[in-house]
């Protein structure tokens, strides 16, 4: 059963890349006749660097896939494997491939300015402003789920830490020959990869046991840094070699999938369409299923990492249908090997406490035992090490390029204040200001330990932003590139948009006040107070941004 899911799998994202992906690049987007990329005209050696389609996928992967593709998965399976797999299957090539590639490439074309601005531009100006907030919730959102992941991930296996520290060291390294000596891209690669074993052989050997408030502190240091160095000093040799660990563990993890023949029954086909999974509560299959699987199936952050990173960054604009359409596609075969580990090879138990932690518990050592019993020369112990610290570094990765984000968007939202306001404006459009409010209110969030409210709410975020990403873009096809090709992408947006739209009021009527039967708890008080006056806030905005859709849908000409 095993092999046949990993076959399917592969044969259906290589038939939608070379038939459907194409087909947007030449027919849509005709992008061999698009002029010279941002990256090249707007250069400036920080954010505007023209990057090898090769490196920038690596970047681009490790951006948007984090953690995500792992721990919703591993989740859903509370509801039984075949659920989540087809969502994930049907999410990655009707709504997430389309999303990704489209928002890269309407960045682009914009000259690598944000989905936010390609919003105000289709929709109107007060689009652009609630864009906005839409994103400055998510960024906080997001560094408060993966922010608690990392800490867990090092709180919970000693190795873990020095191994991700080393692996830094290793990438600074790397980046100085590829960029700052003859040897280049092959010699730094090379390096860059001895480099690596070294690292893991040395967190094997240094483990340490300390707090999640320690790792804390030190996961605020770090996201605070990474996200105001320039992008080729850290964070572009970081992912490009963080893209090894992704080859590395879809290579082994494919191979043994495929060759173990082991039946998925570990874990049941489907077991009720309302099991208990997100704070403990009955949480039905439809519509509450995008609440748990975000980045497999598709990620409205993916358009942020798009625009905010990976467009200034593309050499030339057909290299977006590798690196946007492409990496969606492999994200959500990453999924599909979650799955198939844990129903294969892992069990579950299906309770009241299934929730993150022991969800990525439990894909460690599920796929550390796939490997190993089908690669046996892969032992169980390096593959845990491996599995735990391939999500750490996938998860970090995700935390410094959302706080990198996040700085971006306060310091455009406090342009109004230059004129206004001087001084304001100098302190909020600091980058070090900026980066030290998203990293810290969202850190905050993870330390208080309401990680049961802060995975459905971020995905919710999440899917809620794609799908008005969705609509964006349909108006840009039908507007500015060609009509024939709008409902390909107005008839997902409009079915994912009803979908995660009725899951976010179920997550507020229903499990936001489970955080208030209990006031003596007061940081689960905090937390659920703060992150469902968000998820309300964001449902406001949600409607507002709808209204201005409609409302320029059916005019002639975008709005200005």
């Amino acid at each position: 059963m095993t092999t046949m899911i990993a076959l399917f799998a592969l044969a259906l994202y290589l038939v939608f890349y070379f038939t459907f992906g194409k087909t947007l690049r030449d027919k849509l987007l005709k992008s061999d006749k698009a002029p010279a990329a941002p990256s090249e005209r707007l250069s400036d050696g920080v954010d505007y660097v023209p990057t090898s389609k090769y490196v920038l996928f690596g970047h681009h992967f490790a951006s948007i896939a984090g953690a995500g593709p792992i721990t919703g998965p591993a989740m859903a399976v509370a509801w039984g494997w075949l659920p989540g797999l087809l969502w994930i299957w049907f999410g990655n090539i009707f709504l997430g491939a389309i999303h990704d590639y489209l928002a890269l490439a309407a960045s682009v074309r914009y000259d690598g300015r944000s989905v936010q601005f390609v919003a105000q531009d289709m929709i109107g100006k007060k689009a652009g402003k609630t864009f906005s907030w839409f994103i400055l919730f998510l960024c906080i959102l997001v560094v408060a789920a993966f922010g608690d992941i990392v800490a867990g991930q090092f709180a919970a296996d000693g190795r873990v830490f020095f191994s991700f520290v080393f692996f830094c060291v290793a990438a600074l390294i790397a980046g100085f020959f590829m960029y700052k000596t003859k040897l280049g891209l092959g010699g730094g690669t090379i390096i860059g990869i001895a480099l690596v074993v070294v690292a893991f052989i040395a967190g094997n050997a240094l483990p340490v046991k300390w707090t999640k408030d320690v790792y804390f502190l030190i996961i605020l240091v770090y996201i605070i840094l990474a996200s105001t160095l320039p992008v080729n000093l850290l964070l572009q040799p970081r992912d490009y070699l963080s893209s090894y660990f992704l080859y590395f563990g879809l290579l082994a993890g494919g191979v043994a999938a495929l060759i173990s023949f082991a039946p998925l029954d570990a874990v049941p086909v489907f077991t009720s369409f309302s099991a208990k999974l997100i704070a403990g509560q009955p949480t039905p299959l439809w519509p509450a299923i995008p609440l748990i699987i975000a980045c497999g199936a598709l990620s409205g952050f993916h358009s942020l990492v798009a625009s905010g990173t990976s467009s200034k960054q593309l050499r030339k604009e057909s290299d977006a249908l590798f690196v946007g359409y492409g990496a969606m596609l492999v994200e959500g075969f990453l999924s599909t090997l979650v799955i198939i580990s844990i129903a294969g090879f892992g069990g579950y138990a299906l309770g009241d406490k299934l929730m993150a932690t022991p969800a990525l518990g439990r894909f460690v050592q599920s796929f550390a035992k796939m490997v190993s019993m089908n690669l046996p020369f892969l032992p169980f112990n390096f593959m845990t090490l491996f599995a735990a610290v391939w999500v750490s570094t996938f998860a970090l990765t995700t935390l410094d390029t959302t706080n990198r984000l996040g700085r971006y968007i306060i310091q455009e939202m406090a342009l109004p204040l230059k004129d206004k306001n001087a001084g304001a404006y100098k302190f909020f459009g600091n980058k070090w200001v900026a980066s030290i409010v998203i990293a810290f209110v969202g850190l905050f969030l993870a330390r208080s330990g309401g990680y049961s409210v802060l995975w459905p709410a971020f995905s919710g975020a999440n899917q809620l932003l794609a799908s008005v990403v969705m609509l964006t873009v349909a108006v840009w096809v039908k507007k500015r590139l060609d009509p024939k090709y709008t409902m390909t992408v107005l008839v997902p947006a409009v079915i994912l948009w009803v979908t995660v739209t009725a899951a976010l009021v179920w997550y507020e009527i229903v499990i936001v006040p489970t955080f208030f039967k209990d006031m003596s708890k007061t940081m689960n008080v905090i937390t659920g107070g703060t992150v469902g006056a968000i998820n309300l806030f964001m449902l406001i905005l949600n409607f507002i941004m709808i209204a201005g859709f409609l409302k320029n849908w059916s005019e002639k000409k975008a709005a200005a």
